[in-house]
């Protein structure tokens, strides 16, 4: 294994010109701006809503129907049967939209937000942020004995709250209210930020991936344990690969009508007991074009650079990568859940 390589399952080259899905950045091909003084790269995108189904390719695969509620994000083809080869083959992206030819067809998703009401509450957009120490420097050989590669092909995990165990993921997830009129603090719950959030702001719900990687496993099991945090402040012996790591910023429009002392996760009927949001997680199967996946890896985390809206960091960007295909409102912010099929 190479470090800087891009290690996991067998690339499956994109069924489309991969130039299609993408144009100069922002109009001009211009370079972002070095993310020093911070020791990381950056590279962002915007998502929208996709769709919503009670199904989980990783835990319930083939298993149509099996799961809780998920709102899904990203390859709009995800549903119970998706596998790699699959998400590589179809699907357009909520990330990424193009009339079929989406660079990124990685899968996000985790349980739906319910107002209380009979109702879904759909966000109005996700941020993804990916970040990391570049490959060859100093930080990463003292975190990684130089070990700093790209999120392996056909990676998927689960992250944040751990359903089978009963406890708190290496990163919780965490809530707290954006916007003008609103009180920004973060919470543990959603129920605590009723009160915070004024009526036209977000409540941002948001949830980090774990760092390192065994450099073997896809998956395990437990959809867990192939990922490690660090420890010491170094990826240890077990998991000596570091990542990158991303972070789900999920923004819900606080509407006329609801009221946060009754939104929760679907997941949180399963433990009734627990504030409601507590078992707040999400799932990631990774699907990226590789040559796509190779330009932001060495340009935005590698060369350190500030990388939004899709921007690869080589005056490329990605088509429909800087807002949601419907713009920064969802149309549908309420779904009725009776009007979600089961299978």
């Amino acid at each position: 294994m190479t470090t800087g390589s891009i290690l996991g399952a067998a690339a499956i080259a994109s069924n489309f010109t991969v130039s299609s899905a993408l144009q100069p950045t922002w109009g001009t091909g211009e370079i972002p701006v070095s993310n020093a003084p911070d020791n990381v790269g950056a590279f962002r995108f915007i998502c929208g809503a996709g769709q919503l189904a009670y199904d989980d390719p990783i835990v319930y695969p083939g298993q149509a129907g099996k799961s809780h509620l998920h709102q899904f994000y990203g390859n709009t083809t995800a549903n119970a049967n998706s596998t790699f080869t699959s998400l590589r083959g179809a699907g357009d992206s909520t990330c990424n939209n193009n009339n079929g030819a989406a660079a990124n067809r990685s899968a996000y998703w985790m349980p739906a937000m319910l107002d209380g009401k009979g109702n879904v509450v759909q966000p109005d957009y996700v941020q993804v942020y990916y970040k990391a120490v570049p490959a060859g420097s100093a930080d990463c050989q003292k975190y990684a004995a130089g070990k700093c590669v790209a999120i392996p092909n056909g990676l998927r995990f689960i992250f944040g709250y751990d359903m089978i165990n009963m406890k708190a993921g290496t990163y919780p997830g965490h809530f707290q209210c954006e916007g003008a009129g609103s009180t920004t603090k973060v919470t543990y719950s959603i129920t605590e930020q009723k009160g915070l959030c004024a009526v036209g702001s977000k409540l941002v719900a948001m949830i980090d991936t774990p760092k390192c990687w065994d450099g073997k496993n896809l998956d395990t099991p437990d959809h867990r344990s192939h990922l490690s945090d660090m420890v010491n402040q170094q990826c240890p012996a077990t998991h000596p690969y570091l990542i990158p790591q991303f972070t789900l910023g999920v923004h819900y429009n606080v509407a006329a009508g609801d009221d946060l002392s009754l939104w929760s996760l679907s997941s949180d009927a399963m433990h009734p007991d627990m504030p409601k949001g507590s078992t707040f997680h999400a799932d990631y199967f990774e699907a990226w074009d590789e040559g796509v996946k190779k330009m932001w890896q060495d340009n935005c985390i590698n060369r350190l650079l500030n990388c939004s809206g899709g921007d690869l960091g080589n005056g490329k960007q990605l088509k429909g990568a800087s807002q949601p295909a419907y713009g920064w409102t969802n149309p549908k912010h309420l779904v009725a859940i009776s009007s979600i099929p089961k299978a």
